[in-house]
């Protein structure tokens, strides 16, 4: 009789897959946000002209 173990993963494995999931995700997401200038000019999407605010005469 060949016996086959059961796969498991206990608590401790299992949390620590989960936090690196998270942490691909969260490191994911700041790269894209601190590239996203580069991305937006890659597809030839301009970024728009800042107004220029002039609060200074309203004293």
């Amino acid at each position: 009789m060949h016996f086959s173990p059961v796969p498991y993963l206990d608590p401790g494995s299992g949390s620590f897959i989960i936090q690196i999931l998270i942490a691909v995700l969260l490191g994911l997401g700041v790269a894209l946000r601190a590239s996203w200038s580069k991305i937006k000019t890659y597809f030839g999407i301009k970024p728009k002209p800042e107004e220029e605010d002039d609060d200074s005469g309203d004293a």
